[in-house]
């Protein structure tokens, strides 16, 4: 990119979000200071993307103190408070994990929080650099072939996904850094249009070849033969590797699996969750049918029907070629499951 993108940034007293509901028409930068701000802006998708969400709720724990101190809340209020940003999504563990990490400083005051949550943040971006190398060597040394690579990507696992630089989308900016990458395939990504707003905003500012296409072609376009490699992020991986990740990404692992080619699954290790054995534990968020029922406003289904909008799956590790963290590269399809490695 030409500018190092940070869709979650301290600023003084609160936090800078990057707008990503206003993206890719309008950059806007939205002001949040207090709990109810913030917890609005992670339900509506203003930030979003496991690890960002996971930033974003660890410089909360610093707003519902600055807020207290405004307020005059006593120690059980800030707790409650930071409960409800915590809950704020259920799905994505980094969310949680990036809370409990930095409210164990809650009584070391601000300044320690704050410096708890930049942590936080800096270890994501590491994290992110780490993973797209290991995730490119792997891909490169597994496919063979001299002609850069084509790939599918689902949903939007970018920087405005992450703390910095990104996971699924750190691998794809690797590849091509190296010469080694053809095009990529974003799915639109129903029902948000993640994809068509925000990987294709990102590939484009990266001036990356890309098509957008429907979800509901991504498993032809796998058949036919039009991509080598699908690489997707992930919100929540239990020890058995099962994937939660945005609805839809279990359709491509199928598809790649009757092809013959790798899905890859793209996080760092704080999306891991080693106390969640198989898939079944991920709780899946179900959001406003009125998401699926209607577009900008006008109801397009009729009065009577009812919406179904879960905004995960959960993809089988069975599924899952390689699990890449910025440890390296699990073959999980091949028995190497994250909760006997990363314990």
């Amino acid at each position: 990119m030409t500018r190092e993108l940070r869709a979650v940034e301290w600023a003084g007293d609160g936090l800078a979000l990057i707008d990503q509901t206003a993206l890719p028409h309008r950059e806007v930068v939205l002001r949040v200071t207090d709990v109810d701000g913030l917890v609005d802006a992670v339900r509506r998708l203003v930030v979003r993307g496991a690890p960002a969400i996971g930033a974003a709720g660890a410089y909360g724990v610093a707003i519902a103190l600055l807020q207290a101190e405004r307020e005059g809340w006593d120690g059980s209020r800030i707790r409650a408070e930071v409960a409800r940003i915590r809950a704020a999504r259920p799905t994505a563990v980094n969310l949680a994990v990036s809370v409990d990490r930095v409210l164990a400083r809650l009584d070391d005051g601000v300044t320690a929080v704050l410096a708890e949550a930049a942590a936080v943040q800096r270890e994501d971006v590491e994290a992110n650099h780490a993973l797209g190398a290991h995730g490119a060597d792997w891909l490169l040394k597994r496919q063979g072939e001299d002609r850069p690579l084509r790939v599918l990507t689902h949903c939007n696992t970018g920087a405005l996904a992450t703390a910095g630089w990104g996971t699924a989308l750190g691998v794809i900016r690797e590849l091509h850094a190296r010469e080694r990458l053809e095009t990529v395939y974003a799915d639109e990504t129903r029902p948000l249009l993640q994809g068509a707003r925000l990987t294709a905003w990102e590939l484009a500012q990266e001036g990356i070849a890309h098509y957008v296409q429907a979800d509901g072609a991504a498993a032809g376009t796998i058949l036919r033969g039009e991509v080598d490699v699908a690489v997707v992020g992930a919100d929540r991986i239990a020890a058995n590797g099962d994937t939660a990740n945005k609805v839809g990404t279990v359709g491509i692992a199928l598809a790649c699996a009757y092809a013959g080619i790798p899905f890859v699954v793209a996080a760092p290790t704080t999306t891991v969750d080693l106390a969640t054995p198989h898939g079944d534990g991920i709780t899946i968020e179900l959001r406003d049918e009125a998401e699926v029922l209607e577009w900008a406003g006008v109801r397009t289904a009729p009065a009577g029907s009812r919406g179904h909008n879960p905004a995960f799956d959960v993809t089988p590790g069975g599924l899952v070629t390689a699990l890449v963290t910025e440890r390296g590269v699990l073959e999980v399809s091949a028995g190497e499951l994250p909760g006997l490695h990363l314990a």
